[in-house]
């Protein structure tokens, strides 16, 4: 599922595409076609994004809302847009570029009213500039589930998903298992740093890269050498030699070194 930074990304990425012009928008795949026909020849007049929500506003109180979810995703390119292939719920298209949306969790249209009550269930992004931590450390705090699960709970905290919760607990040097009540306010300080420092590279980069040079054996971030913990159960820790572990949590895997994350 594409994390916070990814959302972001195409955030500013559409606001640069179609942004100040009216926008053609089609559903050659049907399902979204009353949708659409409230969108089209709409200008565009900004975009948005909060944690895993994409948010696209149009002339008139008109609000296209996108969640991804497992499956969904983008593709873009210049006009005149391909014939439509597969199912494709919604097709946006501009002066010089298109954008097509496949396989979407969510892709509605709302006005201000229902966004108002859907961000209100959110917990703040770090990426946001009006990101409140205090907010999300208020109910981690008085929480008695594992730090791991609250990570991915984003009603606590927007935009976090399995790698980000593995990696910036392991940077932490935190187990997964630690009740979020059991943690002190320099470490939750400390961990929204470090994730505000990690989503901010991932919008930059358009990648996820939570290992520092000193810890990569060929010093660039190659493939092989982006994460310290996630999706390398049994490898040793790049620090301390320790197999990594992994344990279903919050329905996702988490993984953590037993040695440099000691319950």
């Amino acid at each position: 599922m594409p994390e916070g930074h990814t959302i972001h990304r195409l955030a500013a990425q559409h606001k640069d595409m179609f942004a100040g012009a009216a926008v053609r928008a089609t559903s050659p795949q049907g399902r979204f076609a009353q949708g659409a026909a409230l969108l089209d020849g709409r200008v565009l007049e900004g975009t948005d994004a909060h944690g895993k929500h994409l948010f696209h506003r149009y002339a008139g109180d008109v609000w296209l809302h996108v969640h991804l979810g497992l499956y969904g995703a983008f593709s873009h390119g210049g006009a005149p847009p391909p014939e439509p292939r597969g199912a494709l719920r919604l097709r946006l298209v501009g002066e010089t570029t298109y954008a097509d949306l496949r396989g979407p969790t969510a892709c509605e249209v709302i006005e201000t009213p229902r966004r108002t009550v859907l961000l209100a269930r959110l917990g703040p992004d770090p990426l946001r500039a009006d990101a409140d931590p205090v907010v999300a450390w208020r109910r981690v705090s008085r929480s008695p589930a594992p730090l791991g699960a609250l990570l991915l709970n984003q009603q606590v905290l927007s935009g976090i998903g399995n790698v980000y919760r593995s990696e910036v607990l392991f940077r932490a040097g935190i187990a997964p298992h630690r009740p979020g009540r059991e943690l002190a306010a320099a470490e939750w300080d400390a961990l929204w740093t470090d994730l505000r420092r990690l989503l901010r590279a991932g919008v930059r980069s358009g990648r996820i890269v939570t290992t520092r040079p000193e810890d990569r054996r060929r010093g660039r971030a190659a493939a092989a050498d982006r994460c310290y913990v996630y999706r390398r159960v049994g490898e040793p820790c790049r620090r301390c030699g320790t197999p990594v572990r992994a344990q279903l949590m919050a329905a996702r895997t988490v993984s953590w070194c037993p040695h440099c994350q000691p319950r």
